[in-house]
């Protein structure tokens, strides 16, 4: 059975699919993998942040991305937040922003929409 691949909101769609060429590109390959294998991904490609929270960890020559996400029912990812990264550590509030829409997921308050 595959997987699918949904995202938090609209708005989170558009900024995943406006990441650079090269890492949305790598994101791409990655989503094609989960949906077909499974979004249990591991390192160097995802990683986990604990509390059901996944980071992909997309890359192209213009750099690094991020793309959190969770699991959901139904063999269903959902996209939480992206960002390109410009630090070595991630930032926190792009971390509080992945985490406060997981916890809006879990109580059923997300929009979950947009499958890619």
């Amino acid at each position: 059975m595959t997987w699918t691949v949904a995202y938090y909101n609209d708005r989170v769609k558009r900024e995943v699919f406006e990441l650079p060429d090269g890492i949305l590109a790598s994101y791409l390959r990655l989503v094609e993998v989960m949906e077909e294998h499974g979004a249990d991904l591991r390192m160097p490609h995802s990683r986990a942040m604990g509390d059901g929270l996944f980071e992909l960890r997309p890359r192209g020559h213009e750099g690094i991305g991020r793309v959190f996400y969770c699991m959901h029912v139904d063999r269903q990812v959902i996209v939480l937040h992206s960002f390109v990264k410009k630090t070595e550590e991630t930032p926190q509030d792009e971390l509080r922003t992945a985490r406060k829409r997981l916890k809006e997921v879990r109580n059923g308050q997300g929009n979950c929409k947009g499958k890619h």
